[in-house]
């Protein structure tokens, strides 16, 4: 990838940054264990991005 980023991309790049992340401790706590995973969750060397 380049090194100059569009800025559109570099917002979609961040916004999926800040996604593949696990679920808080909070939440599953709150829904009694029912919400433990992350179904956005993603690798960065299996899964792609269509950015």
């Amino acid at each position: 990838m380049a090194r100059n980023k569009p800025t559109a991309r570099k917002r979609r790049l961040a916004r999926a940054m800040k996604e593949n992340r696990a679920v808080p401790a909070w939440v599953v706590a709150r829904t009694s264990g029912r919400v433990r995973t992350n179904p956005s969750r993603r690798n960065w060397r299996r899964g792609r991005l269509k950015v």
